[in-house]
């Protein structure tokens, strides 16, 4: 039962990229639907570990899976994220991390699958995203050199008042006598 405003569920999700502690899991999103993301649920056959991936505001079709267990199974399932709610989840796709020692066959290159270039927890800031941080560390130096001068000026007033307050009371004390003392009535 499928909800008219969601999207369908992905397709055609493949596991890639397979290595020891790491895969590349993609999928198909079929066309005429507004996609804004995807969720991945990816749990060891054991029942040992859980994940849930969340994604919006992306149009990747791909994800690396990181910090899995050697020579372990897996399960996983992709949902479309959509303007109102997720799709149901994709079929189960079952996969096997290699061994650390195990090697894939040379004649295996993957030609035409999404490489890890672009998709790497680690990648590099793009320049929009550059630009943007700059911008808002520039508007915080700005905020702090206001508050900084603002509060110069505050102080220098406080100080200032405190001055002018001390004055006039010294001014409407009890004059000195010429005799240099207090009267002493005999």
């Amino acid at each position: 039962l499928a909800h008219p405003d969601r999207p369908p569920s992905p397709v055609n999700v493949t596991v890639t990229q397979l290595k020891a502690n790491s895969a590349t899991v993609s999928w198909d999103v079929p066309e005429g639907d507004v996609v804004i993301g995807y969720a991945i649920l990816q749990q060891r056959q054991d029942g040992q570990m859980q994940r849930f991936i969340r994604e919006v505001n992306t149009t990747n079709r791909a994800c690396v899976l990181w910090d899995l267990a050697e020579d372990a199974d897996y399960i996983i399932q992709v949902q479309s994220i959509g303007l109102h709610g997720e799709s149901q989840a994709s079929k189960r796709v079952h996969f096997r991390t290699l061994k650390e020692t195990d090697r894939l066959p040379s004649n295996s290159s993957n030609q035409g699958d999404i490489t890890m270039e672009g998709l790497d927890k680690d990648r590099q800031l793009q320049t929009g995203e550059i630009i943007i941080i700059v911008a808002v560390l520039l508007m915080w130096a700005a905020v702090i050199a206001l508050f900084c001068r603002q509060y110069d000026i505050i102080k220098d007033n406080d100080s200032n008042n405190n001055k002018e307050k001390t004055k006039p009371s010294s001014e409407h004390s009890t004059p000195e006598r010429p005799s240099g003392g207090l009267l002493r009535s005999k």
